[in-house]
């Protein structure tokens, strides 16, 4: 997953720290990751759309001096596990899987146990305020060790804070 850039993907103008922008995830047409690709408000409320969006929010771009801290709300977190749902593709899954424990983390999803084993094993979660007896989400683990674990996340959060 790439970066921000610090400039508007529309315009190439810099986003100035301070301001509202809108954030992208794009699939990458050759692989499984995505690109991140920011807009200034100006561009997007114009219609500027990039290819492969897959999942957007707005942001407020960060000041230099300012403490980092991820910029993005939980019903965005939310709204990328849900549509990652059926994608079976790899890093995909191991993406959905870190959201599920950011997500646990956060008390918005709650480990109820497990099903399967090995490789086929599965995580049961229920969300925040849901019906006890409900049926439970299935995120099927994809077995990542540690270091994997820490290299998604720190991806993961680094689009997510929106650093520039």
């Amino acid at each position: 997953m790439a970066r921000s850039t610090g400039l508007c993907a529309a315009t190439g103008r810099p986003l100035e720290p301070g301001s509202a922008c809108v954030a992208t995830l794009c699939e990458r047409p050759e692989d499984e990751g995505f690109d991140r690709f920011d807009f200034c408000l100006e561009a997007w409320e114009g219609g500027a759309r990039p290819d492969g969006l897959f999942s957007y929010w707005r942001t407020i771009v960060p000041r230099p001096d300012a403490k980092q801290k991820i910029l993005v709300d939980d019903d965005v977190l939310l709204d990328l596990f849900d549509r990652l749902a059926d994608d079976v593709r790899p890093q995909r899954a191991a993406f959905r899987f870190i959201l599920a424990l950011i997500l646990m983390r956060k008390r918005r999803l709650r480990f109820v146990g497990r099903s399967g084993d090995g490789d086929d094993e599965r995580w049961l979660m229920l969300p925040r305020g849901a019906d006890p007896n409900s049926p439970p989400i299935e995120v099927p683990n994809p077995q990542l060790s540690e270091e994997d674990i820490r290299e998604l996340s720190d991806q993961l959060t680094e689009i997510l804070r929106g650093e520039f």
